[in-house]
């Protein structure tokens, strides 16, 4: 696949995601480099949704690291349990945070965040990272995005 998406402009973000979704396979296909496949996965949702931030942090010596991104430097290294990312990581769950004020422990990795949805990974039953996406805006994230995002990292070979 040539390395160029067709950028889907509807105003359904439904839409947004089925023209997406099919590209990002392509772009994995093939491809078993783990990092280079986190990457081309961020810089396809980034340029998509034109997000404030998006991108990976992964479990290395019981932390997450920060991984493959697009959008402003970010926080390196987040304990278990803390802010958003170390929360879905410990409850093995999808956070979805209109507020990110509003979050009990939020790392504010920047003041413009304003709202937040983080996907665990799994391989073999446990969490070994997550995907985490960053808005400027308010109440940007819903279950749809929880549903197709989910989508989008099962296409992920651990």
């Amino acid at each position: 696949m040539a390395e160029d998406l067709k950028i889907a402009t509807s105003a359904n973000k439904e839409e947004q995601y089925q023209s997406l979704i099919p590209q990002i396979e392509a772009l994995l296909y093939g491809e078993p480099d783990l990092i280079a496949n986190l990457a081309n996965i961020c810089a396809a949702l980034k340029e998509q949704f034109k997000w404030f931030w998006v991108g990976f942090y992964l479990v290395k010596d019981n932390e997450l690291v920060l991984a493959p991104f697009q959008g402003p430097v970010a926080c390196t290294r987040i304990a278990k349990g803390r802010g958003v990312c170390g929360s879905a990581w410990q409850q093995a769950e999808t956070l979805i945070v209109p507020d990110v004020e509003e979050f009990p422990g939020h790392i504010a990795c920047s003041s413009l965040s304003r709202s937040e949805i983080v996907l665990p990974l799994f391989h073999n039953n446990e969490v070994v990272g997550v995907l985490d996406v960053d808005s400027s805006e308010l109440n940007e994230f819903d279950e749809t995005d929880a549903r197709y995002l989910t989508q989008i990292i099962k296409l992920i070979n651990f």
